[in-house]
């Protein structure tokens, strides 16, 4: 593995890590926007921006696999897959399009706050440049993410898979 891959997948979950951090804060009634204080985000939006930081930061932690030996073999401690070889096209497949929808929401978030779509955070300019500096980094998991898994597929593209049986 390249060291520059290996770099780049470590720097994904860093990259994650401050949105998450900016919903947790926001969830904690931290003054990240105008409107926060303790309980002022229903029951169910804290849950759904509690669960998106943990989903996040758990798909930014499988860039790893892609440079650890837990890519390769899957963990024993796993039922049904334990010991089992990872296909290098399904980790690579599924990480290429990982890294294309990360691209597709990253437009749609663009467009929609180029054209006025969704929720309208109130904010000061400070509590603007926050959020901004917290959700800048997520810019650069599609193309980490994607030059990790060419990488990959590089290292374990001439491996073959036995046929089963």
């Amino acid at each position: 593995m390249p060291r520059w891959a290996a770099v780049a997948a470590h720097t994904v979950p860093y990259a994650v890590l401050p949105s998450g951090l900016w919903r947790l804060a926001l969830v904690a009634g931290l003054p990240v926007t105008r409107d926060a204080g303790v309980g002022s985000l229903g029951l169910g939006t804290s849950g759904y921006a509690v669960g998106l930081t943990l989903v996040s930061e758990l798909l930014a932690f499988l860039t790893l696999g892609l440079v650890r030996p837990w890519g390769e073999v899957f963990p024993r401690r796993l039922p049904l897959l334990g010991g089992r070889r990872v296909a290098p096209a399904g980790a690579t497949g599924a990480a290429l399009a990982g890294a294309v929808a990360l691209c597709g929401i990253a437009a749609w978030g663009a467009y929609a706050r180029y054209a006025g779509l969704g929720p309208h955070i109130p904010a000061s300019p400070s509590q603007r440049a926050v959020l901004v500096a917290c959700y800048a980094p997520l810019l650069a998991w599609p193309p980490l993410l994607a030059a990790v898994a060419v990488a990959y597929r590089r290292r374990r593209g001439s491996e073959r898979t036995p046929a089963p049986g």
